[in-house]
């Protein structure tokens, strides 16, 4: 029951908020070119939904050691926090997406010194392919 009334208090204040016409603010950190079809982030009030980073670093290269292209990533969603003046102690939630189950250990070594207790909440799913070359995808919702 009180699960219920939970899903149900969160789902009335977001339609309550989006009666408001609660403002959107795109977080697009310097340097980063407006031309995808997305938005690195989303501030919400004070919500930030990070879209996906992928292990690319600024000149769009992987890097081949796995445990690199996970701290890439992290690295990336960290430039994401940053310009909305959050920091990694901000993150809620997690999601991860993996091409290879097996990298599951090596994604969390890197993962637990990227985030400290009390660590977000996260989901890992397994994928057959991700777009480009990489093998991790992050996404992130952080909040003040």
């Amino acid at each position: 029951m009180k699960k219920w009334l939970s899903a149900t208090l969160i789902v009335i204040t977001l339609c309550a908020g989006l009666a408001l016409g609660v403002e959107k603010k795109i977080i697009r950190p310097k340097g980063t070119k407006p031309d995808g079809p997305y938005s690195p982030g989303i501030l919400v009030d004070e919500t930030l939904y990070v879209s996906g980073q992928g292990g690319e670093d600024e000149n769009g290269k992987i890097p081949t050691e796995f445990e690199a292209e996970v701290k890439q990533s992290l690295d990336n969603i960290g430039v994401v926090l940053k310009e909305a003046e959050m920091t990694p102690a901000d993150v809620v939630s997690i999601q991860v997406y993996l091409t290879d189950g097996t990298l599951f250990p090596r994604m969390n070594a890197v993962y637990k010194q990227y985030f400290k207790d009390p660590r977000p909440t996260r989901t890992t799913v397994v994928v057959a392919a991700l777009v480009g070359s990489g093998r991790i995808e992050i996404t992130a919702t952080a909040r003040k």
